[in-house]
């Protein structure tokens, strides 16, 4: 309901024995900054993230493939194979070769160990911007639906980082109008 939304892409070290990486929302917060920090520091990252205006713009799906794109591109390659999580090819990378694999994050490690940093990122980002929004509680529920945040956004209206376009967030700027 709020926030950009992040991906990340990482290739991983074959010298370094690892079999630890699985989906970042089956480990807790702990660990998956654990993880992501021994990640950034062993493998080669490249993360990306959409705005809340570019969700805005393009949907949530497209936003999402955009900040795949980004991650990619900031690995800095000219070609090579990706494994994307889903079902959707990530528009604008000819040079690559793509397989898409739906629960990539469970089947395979360098998919893995790219939703543990891109969570981890954005969780982050999120933690951060409650400084500047406290009343909403980003800290604890990272921009999710969760009961607390809908109160919030019930009680204070939505801010500048809210989705507009998404169900929880709509009806209040509806309200403003």
């Amino acid at each position: 309901m709020a926030g950009p939304v992040y991906a990340a892409a990482v290739i991983l070290n074959e010298s370094v024995a690892r079999s630890h990486y699985t989906d970042s929302k089956l480990l807790s917060a702990s660990r998956r900054l654990e993880l992501s920090e021994e990640i950034k520091a062993l493998h080669r990252v490249g993360i990306g993230f959409a705005s809340v205006e570019e969700i805005e713009q393009i949907n949530i799906l497209q936003a999402a493939l955009l900040a795949m794109k980004r991650a990619v591109l900031n690995l800095s390659l000219n070609f090579g194979h990706l494994v994307v999580d889903g079902n959707q090819k990530i528009p604008g990378l000819g040079q690559f070769s793509q397989t898409t694999l739906i629960k990539g994050d469970l089947r395979a490690e360098p998919v893995a160990a790219a939703s543990i940093v891109a969570k981890v990122a954005r969780d982050q980002l999120l933690t951060e911007l409650e400084l500047e929004f406290p009343q909403y509680g980003f800290s604890r529920h990272k921009g999710y639906s969760t009961a607390a945040h809908k109160a919030a956004i019930a009680q204070f209206g939505p801010c500048p980082i809210h989705r507009r376009t998404f169900a929880g967030v709509r009806e209040f700027c509806e309200a403003e109008k």
